[in-house]
């Protein structure tokens, strides 16, 4: 197996009978994802942070992946957490938003999910120039990654996009969006108006569409990695206020 980058490593923290699950985006690593982490952590709750297959090694690596196998390692990961808890919260930014509102159509069971600039309606021409590409014969293109405003901060990420694993989460996303009526868990949306990567807009089709409470939150000073950017305070705090109240 090809080793993991510095920095890339899962997180997981044994702690109270409120589980959290959280989830990183496509070709991102737990880096992104762990000083929410680690808030839940010095919380006393516990946590599962899992590197999904394919990322953070190589592109290579997740080229021979897609999202039948990420929403597999995360249904996984619920389950394990689900087995040692009472209550379980899933929070996602980005592809881990659009599996957190998966396993949330799956588990209504779910105490609460907090989704952060996540993607669920994909652009039908951005599936059109990927599907053309893929077609073409490419297997990858420049990232869009580390789309971030402080610019102290990188996003540890592939510097190239896999293509034909890219096409497997448009279509996942795409049957996800007709589910989405079914999520009745209490939800705590938090969006970047100013995102680079997944437009503001999945948000607004996410919060008109589910069944249950939304808590929405503007991450005005951050673009789409905002869990690392000049918000990622207020969203830990926020974060841990609503897992506070949607377990207690």
């Amino acid at each position: 197996m090809t080793e993991i980058l510095p920095g890339a490593e899962p997180f997981s923290c044994e702690g109270g009978p409120v589980g959290t699950l959280v989830l990183h985006g496509f070709t991102g690593t737990p880096q992104s994802m762990r000083p929410l982490a680690e808030a839940f952590a010095g919380a006393g709750h516990s946590v599962d942070m899992p590197l999904l297959p394919g990322h953070g090694t190589s592109v290579d690596d997740m080229l021979q992946t897609g999202w039948a196998d990420w929403s597999a390692a995360a249904e996984a990961a619920l389950e394990a957490l689900a087995a040692r808890t009472e209550k379980v919260v899933v929070a996602g930014l980005s592809m881990g938003g659009s599996l957190t509102c998966w396993l949330a159509t799956r588990h209504p069971e779910l105490a609460g999910i907090i989704c952060i600039n996540p993607a669920v309606q994909p652009d039908p021409g951005m599936v059109d120039l990927v599907a053309g590409m893929v077609e073409g014969g490419m297997d990858r293109m420049d990232a869009i990654g580390n789309d971030v405003a402080d610019p102290e901060v990188v996003e540890l990420a592939y510097d190239q996009t896999p293509l034909p694993p890219l096409l497997t989460m448009f279509e996942a996303a795409s049957a996800v969006g007709a589910e989405l009526g079914k999520i009745t868990s209490p939800m705590l949306l938090m969006t970047s108006p100013q995102d680079h990567v997944v437009p503001p807009t999945d948000s607004d089709v996410l919060a008109a569409a589910v069944s249950g409470p939304v808590e929405r939150v503007s991450l005005d000073r951050s673009f789409h990695v905002a869990t690392i950017d000049y918000d990622r305070d207020l969203i830990c705090r926020t974060a841990l206020e609503f897992v506070g109240r949607v377990t207690a």
